[in-house]
């Protein structure tokens, strides 16, 4: 998988004031853990696995901030209001000093996530319909998307994506492969994110292709270890009969 040549000019980390963390209502290091988690966590490891690789160079980016059920805060005077995006992903920042104050804090990181994605389950999907687009409406990320993996019990549809325009979320358009694959195109990533048969994929039309998951990652390493094997063998064998030989 290749990784993107993105550049950014980082936003300066503007920190105003401590935080009293003893006076908040939450724990930031143990975020309350997803209601389903069960139900969501080969999903979301999925997502983040692949996006990780596409735009944080496996977490080595200093400026690309991508993150997993942590904590969004969205009004300045009151840290206890808060989301906890199931991913969220935001270019231009300071990932490490977002990281040291335990907290995403738009005001002080220069600017709101750029994404946010959220995963169906059952004790979340009205909250993820109903609720959160106005809040990350309001917070202002450019680009909400909904992945169910349920087929549409928990959303009421297997894909969702929206364009934040004139202060609410424009769905983006929808198409469905041959193959059955629904996918919808993400301006801020690039890519088409995509439903298969309840797994997600991300396709690059740039290239034409998919790009590799964690199952297609580690099938793909496990046949180079085994040419390689294969082939240490050979020269172990050849060694082998040289020294008869000889």
């Amino acid at each position: 998988m290749t990784t993107t040549a993105f550049t950014f000019a980082m936003l300066p980390y503007v920190k105003q004031g401590e935080i009293d963390y003893a006076a908040l209502d939450y724990n930031p290091d143990d975020p309350e853990p997803m209601p389903d988690a069960m139900e969501q966590e080969f999903v979301v490891s999925e997502i983040l696995g692949i996006m990780h690789s596409r735009f944080t160079d496996f977490k080595t980016r200093p400026d690309v901030f991508l993150s997993s059920n942590t904590i969004l805060c969205y009004d300045p005077t009151n840290l206890n209001v808060r989301r906890q995006p199931d991913i969220y992903l935001a270019f231009g920042v300071d990932q490490g000093a977002i990281r040291r104050r335990r907290i995403y804090l738009p005001w002080e990181a220069g600017k709101p996530p750029d994404l946010a994605l959220e995963v169906g389950s059952e004790s979340t999907g009205a909250e993820d319909t109903r609720v959160k687009p106005a809040v990350y409406a309001t917070i202002g990320i450019p680009e909400y998307w909904r992945f169910d993996p349920s087929g549409g019990d928990h959303h009421g549809e297997r894909l969702w994506g929206g364009m934040l325009r004139d202060g609410e979320y424009q769905p983006v358009e929808l198409t469905r492969e041959p193959d059955g694959v629904l996918k919808g195109y993400s301006e801020l990533m690039g890519l088409y994110l995509c439903w298969d048969d309840g797994w997600p994929r991300f396709y690059d039309p740039d290239t034409g292709t998919y790009l590799e998951n964690w199952r297609q990652m580690q099938a793909t390493m496990a046949a180079e270890r085994a040419v390689l094997e294969a082939e240490n063998e050979r020269l172990r064998e050849l060694v082998r009969r040289l020294q008869e030989g000889g």
